[in-house]
């Protein structure tokens, strides 16, 4: 009887540690920030609650933005990932730095690869001059529409036409079936390992002009090695490094920015 208690009152212990450890350790170690938050809470909310994440932070946004303030559904997101649960968009630290680019390119037509549920469609957007016009590709039907929903409560979607697909198909479709004719910011963030084939993707369907601005999302952590290869020591690209943290932890991370030279 005693060993047995003694068993349950351990686990129990242990749990508690682990729920208190773990957290801890991921704001500031990127790789167990990812599985932790990515895979373990995540899954185990899924499964709780019966929802995925995207459907959560609508209902979230919808409850508590402002109906056509893209400021206040930017600032509630973070809230929503800061208090209840972590999300894997550019962030707030990051996001600074993502709004002074794209300040400082004043881009007339740009391209976001992986919406997820808008939180960086919904940064970009707000920024744009009238005219203007953002692309924005997800891959996921079910997370593309929440992402439309926040999107549209965030009053930009006059400026975004999101698009659902796998980039790889997408991207050459861009000037027949939207006259894309040339791109001037392309903001990087879904598929790591898809970067540098949809870098060299864009090249090959002549969506680059000279002056064309690529920032990168998470070249650190999850890491994007190839890409970070290939703009650095590519006689067409001028790259600049801009260290940062992984979304709402401390954990290294950072964007690369590099210019097309055409």
């Amino acid at each position: 009887m005693y060993a047995l208690l003694f068993a349950v009152t351990s686990v129990i212990t242990g749990c508690v540690v682990l729920y208190a450890v773990v957290p801890w350790l991921s704001r500031h170690r990127g790789t167990l920030a990812l599985l932790w938050h990515d895979r373990v809470c995540a899954h185990a909310r899924d499964w709780l609650t019966g929802t995925r994440q995207p459907q959560r932070m609508l209902k979230y946004v919808l409850e508590n933005a402002v109906a056509g303030d893209p400021q206040s559904t930017v600032d509630t997101i973070d809230r929503f990932c800061k208090t209840a649960e972590w999300a894997m968009n550019v962030g707030d630290e990051k996001g600074v730095i993502l709004d002074r680019v794209v300040l400082e390119t004043r881009p007339r037509t740009a391209l976001e690869l992986g919406t997820y549920c808008g939180y960086s469609t919904v940064r970009i957007a707000r920024l744009l001059e009238p005219g203007a016009r953002l692309y924005t590709v997800e891959f996921n039907a079910d997370t593309a529409k929440a992402a439309e929903q926040i999107i549209s409560h965030a009053g930009v979607g006059d400026r975004v036409q999101l698009l659902v697909g796998s980039s790889w198909e997408l991207i050459p479709e861009l000037r027949e079936r939207f006259g894309v004719e040339k791109l001037d910011f392309v903001f990087l963030d879904h598929w790591k390992e898809s970067y540098t084939r949809d870098t060299k993707l864009l090249e090959d369907c002549e969506l680059l002009r000279q002056g064309t601005v690529l920032l990168a999302d998470n070249v650190i952590c999850p890491g994007a090695p190839d890409y970070l290869e290939y703009v650095r020591h590519h006689s067409q690209y001028r790259s600049e490094y801009y260290p940062s943290h992984l979304e709402y932890t401390q954990a290294e991370d950072g964007l690369e920015k590099s210019v097309y030279l055409g």
